[in-house]
């Protein structure tokens, strides 16, 4: 099962308060930190930084 070790399935997080969020996979290799996204907010109605909570 070395699928979910490489490629574990992380929550993205807004920024702005709002409380969306994004599910996604990320690759532990080329993105060993947190990840950090600048994506759509569609409760706050523009783009926000949007950060991995564990």
């Amino acid at each position: 099962m070395a699928r979910n070790e490489i490629r574990p399935v992380v929550r993205l997080r807004s920024t702005a308060g709002t409380g969306y969020t994004y599910v996604t996979r990320k690759s532990r290799r080329n993105d060993p930190d947190r990840l950090e996204l600048r994506k759509y907010d569609p409760l706050a109605r523009r783009h926000a930084l949007f950060r991995e909570a564990r």
